[in-house]
């Protein structure tokens, strides 16, 4: 086979792949988001970490327009600790976030403040051994 013979078997097979994916994109029909249990992971799609659902899937308390945020999870120094908290809104848009530093904080807990803000929010929850967790609740 050619150089050109090649080229052009694989870009038809690239464009056949593309139209084979698109209609299982659009059948989809979840109340969770393309990418859980995948690129995230929540209590409905765990994924790979079934078993650590307990103690990485961010647990939230509203009161008024403060939303605490706690994961259940051991700060054991930079080996295996919660990175941080990231809130999002309804759209996936950065509304907040709060970092963690191992070595001081003893729970991965962070309080956030959002008086002009009501409607789906996605906390985040980040461990560096066992990625991305999310929770969605309403404020």
């Amino acid at each position: 086979m050619n150089r050109r013979d090649f080229m052009r078997l694989g870009l038809a097979g690239a464009g056949l792949m593309t139209l084979n994916a698109t209609p299982l994109l659009a059948e989809t029909k979840s109340a969770q988001p393309m990418g859980a249990g995948g690129l995230f992971y929540t209590k409905e799609n765990p994924g790979r970490w079934a078993g650590k659902i307990a103690t990485h899937l961010p647990a939230v308390e509203i009161e008024k327009s403060t939303v605490k945020v706690t994961t259940a999870h051991e700060m054991n120094g930079f080996e295996h600790y919660i990175v941080k908290h990231v809130l999002l809104d309804k759209n996936y848009q950065f509304l907040d976030e709060h970092f963690f530093n191992p070595t001081i904080d003893k729970i991965a807990q962070s309080t956030f403040n959002l008086p002009n803000y009501s409607g789906t929010l996605h906390v985040l929850s980040l461990c560096n051994k066992h990625d991305l967790w999310l929770t969605t609740v309403e404020l």
